[in-house]
């Protein structure tokens, strides 16, 4: 048995904002629909994504779009992919995650960021209060643990809902920082090579070689994040994939991020160097047919060795993201 058949399907999302949109309100919907739809098709997990000040992504609240995802579906574990702890006070985290955890149980996974993801401008707006910086991650990854465990008899402050729900844990990153923090916690790692694929072998190896069984996970576990985009050939995948060269090309110039329809051709959109950032970004991407979808991601497991895989999809049509997903399932 190929392990591309026993190997866990997850989703990230960002509830992407279209250039049609009447606001922000026709993403998260889609958002709801994607989850139902990947909870149909047996992915393992669904998760959204803290953004800040970026007008083409509607997911910056993401612990109340969760609620609104759970509410719509019924067995998918959800989560944040993930909170960009530096932003917030650990005891807010612990409190909105404990409260989805109770009102969920079980299902509610919660990714930590040590990045703000965001401009110094909107990093003062969202902690003008606070001196944390992301120095301060690990001390807070651990004052997160204890309000989320077991209250202990000289705990001054507790997290209610939180205490005592485990709500299980995962490090992100797209450097080694977290890597090697993740191995020594005995945490899971989700490594963003969605995005930033250029450090992804090493980073695996250094999570691994710094693990230390916990009281959560006796072995290493590694996710792996992979932009997608699967259509019925070869040559629409490619069409479609414009829409997403758009978007990083807009991110790359600093302009909106809004979703566009994909084009034609890209001739004349960018300049040599920037379709050489836009390639780098997304080094990880599955662009193509069923048959080539597949034959890259057995050669990703093969050299990753990856325990789990987490797709993003930013594509225009929605009835084009739904169809990928649905491929991406046929192929297990």
């Amino acid at each position: 048995m190929s392990r591309l058949s026993t190997t866990p399907f997850s989703i990230l999302d960002l509830a992407p904002i279209r250039d049609d949109d009447a606001g922000p309100a026709p993403a998260l919907q889609r958002s709801l629909a994607l989850a139902q739809q990947a909870e149909r098709l047996g992915f393992t997990r669904f998760w959204v994504a803290e953004h800040h000040n970026m007008d083409g992504i509607a997911s910056s609240a993401t612990a109340v779009l969760l609620g609104y995802l759970a509410a719509g579906t019924a067995s998918i574990r959800l989560g944040a992919g993930g909170v960009m702890l530096p932003n917030h006070a650990p005891l807010v985290i612990a409190e909105q995650f404990g409260t989805l955890a109770t009102l969920y149980p079980g299902r509610i996974d919660l990714g930590l960021g040590r990045a703000p993801g965001a401009d110094q401008f909107t990093a003062h707006a969202l902690r003008r209060e606070r001196s944390g910086s992301a120095d301060d991650f690990p001390a807070d990854v651990e004052e997160l643990q204890r309000y989320l465990g077991p209250r202990t008899p000289d705990q001054r402050v507790i997290a209610m809902p939180g205490s005592d729900t485990r709500v299980p844990l995962w490090l992100l990153g797209s450097s080694l920082f977290s890597a090697r923090l993740a191995g020594e916690k005995g945490l899971p790692y989700a490594f963003a090579s969605h995005f930033a694929p250029r450090l992804m072998h090493e980073a695996i190896r250094v999570y691994r070689n710094h693990f230390k069984p916990s009281t959560v996970l006796e072995q290493p576990y590694v996710m792996l994040g992979v932009p997608l985009v699967a259509a019925d050939s070869d040559e629409q995948a490619q069409f479609l994939a414009t829409t997403a060269y758009q978007r990083i090309l807009a991110l790359i110039r600093g302009q909106s991020l809004v979703q566009k329809a994909p084009v034609e051709s890209m001739h004349g959109l960018w300049l040599p160097h920037e379709k050489e950032a836009v390639a780098s970004f997304l080094g990880m991407a599955m662009i193509g047919g069923p048959e080539k979808v597949r034959a890259r991601l057995e050669v990703l497991l093969e050299q990753t060795g990856a325990d789990e895989l987490i797709f993003t999809c930013d594509l225009y049509e929605f009835a084009d993201r739904l169809r990928a997903f649905e491929i991406l399932a046929q192929l297990r």
